[in-house]
């Protein structure tokens, strides 16, 4: 039997809806054009995904409206969460504990699942393997809904949706980054990958929104059609995504001939390349210069940016703004800040990261940065509704920035590393191996949330601020490393400036 490092991969196949195009113009599609339906194919799929990953901190409050803190209940006994009775079995005292505990189940399967789907999506076309997984999440999301309508008081049926839920959703982020990564070289990487990584932010905001409108119609309604929302994206994705160049005969600044449709009409669905490399396997991968360090700095940055996004909207609701408790609607609505911070620091980080040569220094300036955010948030966010806004955003910017620069253009970059000597096949499994060990922290955070803030809020954010640290201490070899490189460029430009001088003498 062969092993998985010996297996050939799927051919690629054309997609129906890119042969019809080609039909309908008569010619083929320019490669800038395959470009902008790759970024925003990809783009939008991912904030599908995003958006079913989000309603579950929205629905927390309807699930479990009692409040675990104690100072809740004593200073605000009127609170509008203590009037209404939740959702058996997660309205009693250890409610609090049964939703950590959805969340890390869901984020553990994501974790082990992202390895497997890396390897995978190497292995077969990623546009297929990438329906599945978007189909089969929105199956499970509107399961978990569908527990509503059904009366369904078990929690045990709820933590296995989410477990596979978590299996599915782990397909989606080896694979748009490996596109994409086929599609664009390194130059703007960190911009381009920065701008179009707002799709995470922009799937929680409108996860955020949509569940909190729905809510009022009950709690199902918030999960059923996000989970309808992704299956309808993921026959788009299904009918038009292109995974290479070359599975579409592709040809950067169209060098090649115009073809007709006669001519395209006879050229076969499947392709098998002349000349393929093979999959890069898993250990292997682990030992590309700058894997190991990036994951386990993500592990740490995934740990923060995940407890915000599972726990956010709770702490918000049972937390006193300028003396006023807010409504589970209000509370999801204000959360969305955070995410438009995220989208601002992905941005930065990558553009920054692009001007410097440098991704570890921003990476870890980034993750510095976000201690005395957090420390201000925590301290100063109860004070006024304009100081909480400002500092959540703040907050967003510097916790989401180092996130989205490591899962999108480091993970790209060292997919494609020099010393893979132009094999290419190794960016899904390097992201999965990236983005799958943040996964591991990300489930750890809000599972530790869970119990932490039944005792103190200050607690959690005390655990975010040292996983901050860490994070950003766990890149110090490379940013030594980038520093250095800096240096020495300078010293070689200046013996060059000097040389040149002394010539024209």
């Amino acid at each position: 039997m062969a092993s998985m490092e010996d297996e050939a991969p799927e051919a690629e196949v054309k997609p129906l809806g890119i042969r019809y195009i080609e039909y309908k113009r008569g010619s083929p599609i320019s490669y800038k054009t395959y470009q902008a339906i790759v970024l925003s194919i990809t783009f939008f799929a991912y904030l599908s995904y995003h958006t079913t990953r989000k309603t579950t901190s929205i629905v927390k409050s309807a699930l479990d409206p009692q409040s675990s803190n104690l100072y809740t209940r004593r200073a605000n006994p009127d609170h509008p969460s203590l009037k209404r009775k939740g959702w058996i079995p997660f309205n009693g005292p250890d409610g609090t504990a049964l939703l950590g505990e959805l969340d890390v189940s869901f984020l553990f399967v994501y974790a082990v699942g992202m390895y497997f789907s890396g390897q995978i999506g190497d292995r077969m076309d990623l546009r297929v393997f990438l329906t599945i997984g978007m189909v089969g999440t929105g199956i499970f999301t509107a399961l978990f809904g569908i527990g509503y309508w059904a009366n369904i008081h078990i929690f045990y049926y709820y933590l296995i949706v989410q477990m596979f839920a978590g299996l599915l959703q782990s397909t989606g982020w080896p694979s748009v980054i490996a596109v994409v990564g086929n599609w664009f070289g390194k130059k703007k990487r960190g911009l381009i990958m920065g701008v179009w990584n707002s799709h995470t932010s922009f799937g929680n905001i409108i996860g955020s929104v949509a569940a909190s409108i729905l809510l009022k119609y009950g709690w199902g309604w918030s999960m059923f059609v996000p989970g309808l929302l992704i299956i309808l994206v993921a026959l788009v994705v299904f009918l038009l995504l292109p995974v290479t160049p070359e599975s579409v005969d592709a040809v950067l600044d169209d060098v090649q001939p115009k073809k007709t449709w006669e001519e395209m009409s006879r050229e076969p669905l499947m392709k098998q390349k002349s000349v393929r490399h093979e999959p890069v396997g898993f250990l292997k991968a682990w030992k590309i210069p700058g894997v190991a360090p990036f994951a386990l700095c993500l592990f740490f940055a995934k740990l923060v940016a995940y407890t915000f996004l599972y726990w956010l909207p709770f702490y918000i609701s049972h937390t006193a703004i300028d003396g006023r408790y807010l409504t589970d609607e209000e509370s999801g609505n204000l959360s969305t800040l955070f995410d438009v911070g995220g989208v601002v620091g992905g941005i930065l980080a990558g553009h920054i990261s692009d001007r410097l040569d440098a991704r570890a220094i921003t990476a870890a300036s980034f993750m510095y940065c976000s201690i005395p955010a957090l420390y201000l948030y925590r301290s100063y966010g109860h004070i006024s509704m304009t100081i909480n806004i400002i500092l959540m955003i703040i907050t967003g910017i510097f916790v989401n920035g180092p996130y989205a620069l490591i899962t999108t253009a480091v993970s790209a970059d060292l997919g494609t590393h020099s010393s893979l000597k132009g094999n290419a096949r190794a960016l899904a499994t390097v992201t999965a191996i990236i983005d799958g060990t943040g996964s591991i922290g990300a489930a750890i955070g809000p599972l530790l949330t869970g119990y932490i803030s039944a005792k103190s809020w200050s607690g959690v954010f005390t655990m975010l601020m040292v996983a901050a640290l860490i994070a950003g201490l766990l890149l110090t070899r490379l940013v030594v490393a980038e520093v250095a490189e800096k240096i020495r460029g300078s010293g070689s430009e200046e013996v060059s400036r000097t040389t040149h001088d002394v010539h024209d003498v």
